[in-house]
């Protein structure tokens, strides 16, 4: 791998060399600034051989750098080995910004490229500042990668299909009818959509062209009259095409986007965070651009009481799938050879039985003993550690179901935990009971309910270097913003219908990760005369493993929760699974 990745860096070069630039700027992104990525895309993997889901890579004729944050320090230190690519360590004092590392290796005046339809118009405008203090300029050179990647996979041709509006609660039109009001408030002519899962939101459609994100290439236009979907439509059936064109909808070709925009003369609608420099480029200089969050975010991120109901079947699947997992791991540790990767197997075929399942919502974390401080570990059949029944086995994985998306993390202990790891275990739970049992002020953002997840890790002098919640999508991408529980500042406040993950953690690099993630759900709680205030409700289903908990360590109320948690696992599940898994699902979430 490290000599391929020198070939492909020197390639690389000799395009730059072309194209008379001093350095190329790769966002690690795709033109709807996607988090994961079709393989078409995949060009900083490509590039450097690191596949974690985000990194800013920069190549200079004789330098390379990669930034990412610290879910990938390990990771991203391992794969990018004597690659010559530095590792920078995003948020870490002393760590310089792309343009403050390219100021520092480039002469004044040098020439940054980029590909413009890969950046968001926001971190455009930021970088082409940030270049600018350096005496640097940035330059909009398209793809490199037509001569650099040869064999570069083509995008999925696999068909679109409809997420049936029994499942969904809304139609297509009616949730049009909502993004035209924010239209007509606005006094605007069109909102552009760009985020995929905003649009297959929208649209009731779903694809398979991103691996574990049930979603499709496209962009879509919508304006007081006319509906535009741009996409692909060799991959749209006869069928299909006829019902949306019944309902007033045009398909298009995907680029043909960028010529429309063009046409449009009044005000637009831009999500400066989720459309591209380049499509911001080719909006008319006549029409005005209106940059705001995404209406269509917005309102996928709040889940109507019909959305929310459909989590709780999925929650309830999933929770039955894992049970059944952790029935065959306890049967099997100790007695038959297996190893991290059997376990990424296992936790989908458990997940495969259930009806309306397809497919996991996300690439499998499985770590055992060491290996669980890797905190995004990507296991493959080469790399799988076996497993023994001793230490600790950490493992966080989720479930794509017609009804919604699922993520799950739990660790559990094969053998008799020592002081420091129940410890370790006990403060990381404290902090997910926290923050499922807080009730807060409305309009209050993600980042002053982190605290609650922390509080008791920080009082011991522990922390972990991730956020605490991401928002969870409906059957959907398992990472949905614009919402986060997470010590950096967001101004998206937490809103009921909002669905999020809690994910407190605790890592001992070469000993062990110990994580418990359970999705949440926002409610209202109560009005007085102090304000509106609002809580969370638990919706993942899965026993806590109670062995690993040092119950001096927890308050009664903690305790209480615990108890009433499992009883709630046991009440919900049980019906569902066959008499020795029953007997299991008692035994281990009896009360402490």
């Amino acid at each position: 791998m490290e000599n391929s990745i020198k070939e492909r860096l020197a390639s690389l070069r000799l395009e730059m060399k072309k194209l008379g630039l001093d350095a190329w700027y790769l966002s690690g992104t795709d033109p709807h600034l996607s988090e994961y990525l079709p393989d078409y895309w995949k060009i900083r993997t490509f590039i450097s051989g690191f596949n974690g889901s985000f990194g800013f890579l920069v190549v200079t004729l004789n330098d390379a750098a990669l930034w990412t944050d610290s879910r990938y320090f390990l990771q991203a230190a391992e794969q990018l080995k004597d690659t010559g690519i530095q590792l920078m360590k995003l948020r870490m004092e002393g760590t310089p910004t792309p343009a403050k590392w390219l100021g520092q290796v480039l002469k004044e005046d040098g020439v940054v490229g980029t590909d413009a339809a890969c950046m968001s118009t926001a971190s455009y405008k930021s970088m082409r500042t940030g270049l600018a203090a350096e005496s640097l300029q940035l330059k909009d050179c398209g793809d490199l990668m037509e001569t650099v990647w040869i064999n570069r996979p083509i995008l999925p041709p696999d068909p679109i299909f409809e997420h049936d509006v029994k499942y969904a609660g809304q139609s297509r039109l009616e949730k049009i009818a909502v993004i035209r009001k924010e239209l007509k408030a606005s006094k605007a002519q069109a909102i552009l959509l760009t985020a995929l899962d905003d649009i297959a939101w929208t649209f009731n459609l779903r694809g398979t062209d991103i691996t574990y994100n049930p979603v499709f290439v496209s962009f879509a236009l919508i304006t007081e009259n006319d509906i535009q979907l741009y996409l692909n439509l060799d991959k749209v059936s006869a069928d299909l095409q006829k019902k949306l064109g019944e309902e007033g909808i045009l398909l298009k070709e995907y680029a043909e986007v960028y010529t429309d925009l063009i046409t449009i003369a009044g005000k637009i609608l831009v999500d400066p965070d989720r459309t591209n420099q380049a499509l911001v480029e080719a909006i008319s200089p006549e029409a005005g651009i209106q940059f705001q969050l995404s209406t269509a975010a917005i309102l996928k991120a709040i889940k109507s009481e019909h959305e929310l109901k459909m989590f709780e079947i999925a929650m309830q699947k999933d929770g039955v799938a894992m049970v059944k997992f952790l029935y065959w791991l306890n049967s099997t540790v100790g007695k038959k050879a297996f190893n991290e990767y059997d376990v990424l197997l296992k936790l989908e075929e458990f997940r495969s039985q259930q009806e309306g399942f397809k497919g996991s919502s996300f690439y499998a974390i499985v770590g055992y003993n060491e290996n669980g401080a890797v905190v995004h570990r990507s296991v493959t059949p080469e790399t799988a550690a076996s497993i023994e029944a001793n230490g600790i086995l950490l493992f966080d994985s989720g479930g794509q179901y017609l009804e919604g998306s699922t993520d799950i993390t739990r660790t559990v202990s094969l053998s008799e935990p020592n002081e420091l790891a129940k410890e370790d275990y006990t403060l990381a739970l404290k902090g997910t009971i926290g923050l499922a049992e807080l009730k807060f002020p409305a309009n209050t953002a993600g980042c002053n309910l982190d605290l609650a997840a922390r509080h008791a890790l920080w009082q011991t002098g522990r922390n972990y270097g991730h956020g605490t919640g991401h928002g969870i999508g409906f059957f959907l991408n398992v990472h949905e913003g614009p919402m986060s529980i997470r010590q950096e500042y967001n101004d998206r406040v937490i809103e009921p219908g909002m669905v999020l993950s809690d994910e407190p953690a605790f890592y001992r690099e070469g000993l062990y990760g110990i994580r418990i993630e359970n999705v949440i759900a926002c409610k209202d709680w109560k009005t007085n005369e102090y304000g509106r205030f609002l809580k969370f409700d638990t919706l993942t289903l899965c026993p806590i493993d109670t062995r690993l908990i040092e119950k001096k360590l927890l308050t009664e109320a903690e305790v209480n929760w615990l108890n009433s948690y499992h009883e709630r696992c046991n009440l919900e599940l049980s019906p569902s699974l066959n008499e020795e898994e029953k007997n299991f699902l008692k035994e281990i979430t009896q009360a402490i």
